[in-house]
């Protein structure tokens, strides 16, 4: 009798085997970075989102921008302000980060450079930060925080790396 060749020896399936996991894993690579750099862009698109609604309400509220309660270091916003911005229908729903689904980083800042409550109600509130921390180096354009909570300037300190004022 005559052996038959037909088949594949267990040696090609190994390599293809081999071939198709080291594929795989450089698929699954570039799709972590692809959905960092969303999130960082979803990031971008909420903290401007924000400038708009404050804008909104600025306008409409005697040139003046919501007050928050207390700033805090820890990367967590003051939601009380913001919620602000939906019951005036300035925005739908105020937007929180993607991954941790906390509230990006919001402070005021009066005429005289106070960024507390009791600030803002002997001077106009004239303006604002918004703070969010980004996974990536995507964000081109954006300031780093020094750490001063109602400035945006550029250097290398944490915890955020995107910084935004009217």
């Amino acid at each position: 009798m005559n052996k038959s060749s037909r088949g594949f020896t267990l040696i090609e399936l190994l390599v293809v085997i081999a071939i198709i996991g080291i594929l795989a894993s450089i698929v699954l690579a570039s799709l972590n970075t692809a959905r960092k750099k969303g999130r960082d862009a979803r990031r971008v698109s909420d903290v401007k989102q924000l400038q708009l609604a404050l804008e909104l309400y600025y306008d409409a509220n005697s040139s003046t921008y919501p007050v928050q309660g207390t700033i805090t270091t820890s990367g967590a916003a003051t939601v009380t302000a913001l919620a602000g911005l939906t019951t005036g229908g300035y925005i739908a729903a105020v937007p929180t980060d993607p991954t941790n689904s906390t509230s990006y980083y919001y402070a005021y800042v009066s005429t005289n450079g106070a960024s507390t409550p009791a600030a803002c109600s002997a001077v106009a509130c004239l303006g604002y930060v918004l703070k969010a921390f980004t996974e990536t180096n995507s964000v081109t354009y954006a300031q780093v925080d020094s750490g001063t909570l109602t400035t945006c300037t550029v250097s290398t300190a944490a915890p955020y790396n995107y910084c935004a004022k009217p």
